[in-house]
């Protein structure tokens, strides 16, 4: 039991002591979200869409190209050369490109707002890291400490101060916390797995390593957003853009005329020169009103309206949920502070009472489990903190702050 106990440390101690893989790279929170910025698929997918809205918009302010036709008849003149011009002007066109141009600005809205939300998910990835890592540590001097309560019961059952029994407890104990350190260690390696797949560094094994410590957020730091969420503008773009669309559909029902202008020549038998010709082409919506597209439309307006008035319910909510987070995780780390000098003081004096025989065994494992969860609430605590501004960061982050 006791050489099954050390080995079970030492296995803790070396998985959180280095990563596996030839060279460990040295990662600090900022190097962890520009790396996932700059390597990250998601980010190339949201930019894939916002370069398709730009070209979108390129396109619906792209005049049409005319038409160039060449004919030869019989009849004379025999030659017709004709040029048609789509006349793509007035109120169909300013809807199609002020649909385009809003539709572009929602794709920027959303492009900016999944930087930040990469971003975040960098942070927060790294904090829940950086816990794993210290409760890792904790468990492994837990552990450490544990072995060493069993060494001073043996010996002093060893000198007729204790019993067989405390002996037993002591290793059932040490075994216990021998576990639970190599399971945290554990944890740290798929933490770090999950961080590397993140920042874009091939997942195989674990080949980084955290440079900054676990801290809580100084007061001056905590985010404070106001003005309208991201999300809410993005919804609101989206909506102006389906307006202009359904407004579009609408006055497509008549479409623009088709200029016609060109020469005919070429006549054997009579006059000579360039007889010039000028047509105007108006299409008549006789059997096709476009109601097709119309309904496609008014159907999409609806949704774009539905969605907006869904972004700003979650995003107030969202926004409310996470400060009530933040508050409480604050609150929570305040208390403790408090706690851990008199959890751990408690803690050693037990151990120096049952070294002296002043206090039975039982007192000393329950300080020690006593100091051991708030340490271990500490550092929880710390990463909710964390991980509850950032959350507030990112659910008021608005168009004017860059992420």
């Amino acid at each position: 039991m006791r050489e099954a106990t050390r080995l079970l440390v030492l296995g803790a101690a070396l998985l959180i002591a280095a990563p596996t893989g030839a060279s460990a790279q040295s990662l600090t929170r900022a190097q962890a979200i520009e790396s996932a910025l700059a390597r990250g698929p998601r980010r190339a997918l949201a930019a894939a869409d916002t370069l398709a809205a730009a070209a979108q918009y390129r396109v619906a302010r792209t005049f049409p190209n005319p038409t160039l036709t060449t004919e030869f008849t019989k009849d004379a003149p025999q030659y017709h050369v004709l040029v048609d011009l789509p006349l793509d002007l007035g109120t169909f066109r300013s809807a199609r490109v002020r649909s385009a141009a809003a539709a572009r600005e929602s794709s920027r809205l959303r492009f900016v707002y999944e930087r930040a939300s990469i971003a975040f998910d960098a942070d927060v990835t790294y904090t829940k890291a950086l816990a794993a890592r210290e409760r890792a540590r904790i468990s492994r001097l837990n552990a450490a400490a544990a072995d060493s309560l069993r060494q001073i019961a043996s010996t002093r059952r060893d000198a007729g101060d204790a019993s067989d029994l405390d002996v037993e407890v002591a290793s059932v104990n040490a075994g216990q916390q021998a576990n639970a350190a190599a399971a945290d260690a554990l944890s740290v390696a798929v933490a770090l797995l999950d961080l590397q797949v993140l920042v874009g560094v091939a997942a195989e094994s674990s080949t980084v390593t955290l440079s900054d410590p676990l801290e809580p957020l100084p007061d001056a730091a905590l985010p404070v957003g106001t003005g309208v969420p991201l999300l809410v503008d993005a919804a609101a773009a989206s909506l102006t853009a389906s307006e202009y669309a359904l407004r579009q559909q609408k006055r497509g029902t008549w479409l623009w005329p088709t200029l016609t202008a060109g020469f005919e020549t070429h006549d054997p038998g009579g006059a000579t020169g360039a007889l010039p010709v000028v047509g105007l082409s108006l299409p008549l919506p006789l059997l096709d009103r476009n109601r097709g597209p119309i309904l496609a439309a008014t159907a999409e307006r609806d949704r774009a309206a539905a969605a907006l008035a869904l972004a700003r319910l979650e995003a107030q909510s969202g926004i409310v949920r996470a400060a009530r987070e933040r508050t409480a995780a604050t609150a929570r780390l305040a208390r403790d502070r408090t706690l851990l000098a008199s959890a751990d003081r408690i803690a050693a004096m037990s151990l120096r009472a049952y070294e002296e025989g002043a206090a039975p065994l039982a007192t000393v494992l329950e300080a020690q489990r006593a100091a051991r969860e708030i340490l271990l609430q500490y550092v929880d605590d710390v990463a909710a903190a964390r991980i509850a501004a950032a959350t507030v960061s990112l659910v008021t982050l608005t168009a004017g702050i860059r992420p």
